[in-house]
C-alpha cells in the first residue's frame, strides 16, 4: 500500500512539473514585454515557474525523506468535499450570477473547513462577496456575471 501511495505522489509531482514547464514554454511564445510594460506572458511564466520549482522540491524531498500521506481516506474526503463547491461555482455562475454563487461557495467552504456556528460563516461569506464585488465591479470595471439578477 505504501508503494502505491509513493507512486501516486511521484506521478502527481511529475504531472505538475510537466504542466508548469508547458506553461512556461507557451508564455515564452506569448511574450514578456518589459517590467515597465508587462506583456501577457509574464504572469503565466511566473506561475509555471512556481508550480514546476515547488513540485521539483517536493519530489526531491519526498524521495529523500518519504512522502507525506496525502492519499489517506480522511484527507481525500476533505479534498473532494472542498472541490465540489468550486466546481459548482464554475458551472452555475452563468445562471445564478457572481454574487449569489460566491456567497454560497464561500459559505460552503467555511463550513467544510470547520468554521463554528452560523454567524461566522455568514459574516465571512457576506464580507468576501461584498469585497470581491466592490473590487472587481467598481474599481477594476469588470463585467461580472449577473445571472438571474440582470
Amino acid at each position: 500500500m505504501r508503494n502505491r501511495l509513493r507512486f501516486g505522489e511521484l506521478l502527481l509531482n511529475l504531472i505538475l512539473i510537466i504542466s508548469g514547464l508547458a506553461m512556461m514554454i507557451v508564455s515564452l511564445k506569448i511574450g514578456f514585454g518589459t517590467f515597465r510594460k508587462p506583456g501577457s506572458g509574464l504572469f503565466p511564466f511566473l506561475c509555471g515557474f512556481i508550480i514546476s520549482s515547488t513540485s521539483i522540491i517536493l519530489m526531491v524531498k519526498g524521495m529523500l525523506k518519504g512522502y507525506p500521506s496525502f492519499f489517506k481516506t480522511a484527507e481525500m474526503k476533505k479534498f473532494i468535499w472542498l472541490m465540489i463547491p468550486f466546481i459548482l461555482w464554475m458551472m452555475l455562475i452563468p445562471f445564478f450570477g457572481y454574487v449569489v454563487m460566491t456567497f454560497i461557495c464561500t459559505f460552503s467552504l467555511s463550513k467544510i473547513l470547520g468554521l463554528k456556528g452560523w454567524l461566522n460563516p455568514l459574516g465571512l461569506s457576506l464580507g468576501t462577496t461584498a469585497l470581491c464585488y466592490i473590487l472587481f465591479d467598481y474599481f477594476l470595471y469588470l463585467d461580472l456575471p449577473r445571472g438571474f439578477l440582470s
